[in-house]
């Protein structure tokens, strides 16, 4: 019926960004990382589950935090939750947040607890003008790249291909990039817009 999915499929982009994230920040077996995200959401938390398992592989000590309905609408209500955790687990070198604000937010959660961008490694999800700023900044290390105008533009394509060729659906992944330091600049005026 032309009906395809045009995105980043969850649990693979989690994994991805998990086995990233421990290539880019040289993380070993039982150095220790913290996801933050939504395991509490059935299809949602597939992305929170696939970045815990890829640590969990590759032996990192994970502690998981449930974002709290209060954090999921307002990030900097997470400033308490953030602050405890690092105040009571120091040796924390990684923190994956599953969630685009949350991770936009890195740069107000590492100042509550006193640390300099780069202190603790910061990965998450979603390319906003926020987080670039995060990136530029140091503040958040790296994001995978949904490539959100892809999302977009190639389901409206898809669309017209069935109804005027009769094309089945197409599964196309756009989650299969990740942006830092080395490449916001190129991306950011892209995500901007």
């Amino acid at each position: 019926n032309g009906f395809g999915y045009v995105g980043a499929s969850n649990y693979p982009a989690g994994h991805a960004l998990g086995v990233e994230a421990i290539k880019r920040f040289g993380l070993k077996a039982g150095d220790r990382a913290m996801v933050w995200g939504l395991l509490s959401q059935p299809t949602r938390g597939e992305r929170t589950k696939g970045a815990k398992e890829a640590l969990e592989e590759a032996g990192l000590t994970v502690d998981y935090i449930e974002i709290d309905s209060t954090t999921n609408a307002d990030p900097v209500a997470g400033v308490p939750t953030f602050s405890a955790y690092v105040s009571s687990h120091p040796d924390v070198k990684l923190i994956v947040t599953d969630h685009g604000a949350v991770t936009a937010t890195a740069e107000t959660y590492l100042k509550a607890v006193n640390k300099n961008a780069g202190d603790i490694a910061i990965a998450g999800f979603d390319l906003s003008p926020a987080t670039i700023a995060a990136i530029k900044g140091g503040w958040t290390g790296l994001v995978i790249d949904q490539q959100e105008w892809l999302q977009g533009y190639l389901p409206i394509l898809q669309i017209c291909l069935t109804k005027v060729y009769g094309f089945s659906g197409l599964a196309i992944n756009t989650g299969a990039g990740f942006v830092d330091k080395s490449n916001v600049d190129f991306v950011a005026p892209l995500a901007e817009k």
